[in-house]
């Protein structure tokens, strides 16, 4: 496993669109290229160049994305790596645009299943039937899930 320690001058300006700031004081180390701990922590994680939040963070950190609710029949698709439909979406926050990064949750527990970008705003979301609208690209169980361990 490689691992590189990083300065956080040089990751703060990322965090900026999060709201999120770290000190010197912070240990900030990208694993494997992808992963960047904070703390010993899997905070972040690279997709194509922009670092989106690991759901153990989301787990801690709630509001940080806006939320996609999925009923529980989607829920095992979901955690499996599927792309997210519109018939299995029961709500959305509005403000959603495309190519925003959201979390996927579940309608009884709302804990964060997957973490996906928005293929279309919510607007349009909510006037589509059918249809993939959320791209999953990071859920429980896959290798940024298991970056913990």
């Amino acid at each position: 496993m490689s691992s590189i320690q990083l300065r956080h001058k040089d990751i703060e300006p990322l965090l900026i669109v999060y709201n999120i700031s770290v000190s010197k004081q912070d240990q900030l180390e990208l694993r494997n290229e992808k992963v960047l701990y904070i703390n010993h922590q899997p905070a972040f994680f690279y997709y194509e160049n922009k670092l989106a939040p690991t759901l153990h963070y989301l787990l801690k950190h709630s509001t940080l994305l806006k939320k996609i609710v999925v009923d529980m029949g989607a829920v095992k698709f979901v955690v499996s790596g599927a792309d997210i439909m519109r018939p299995g979406i029961v709500e959305m926050e509005s403000e959603i645009s495309t190519g925003d990064f959201v979390v996927v949750v579940d309608v009884n527990s709302k804990k964060p299943l997957a973490v996906g970008i928005a293929l279309f705003g919510s607007a349009e979301m909510q006037d589509m039937k059918t249809g993939k609208v959320v791209k999953n690209i990071h859920y429980v169980g896959d290798d940024v899930w298991k970056s913990k361990k």
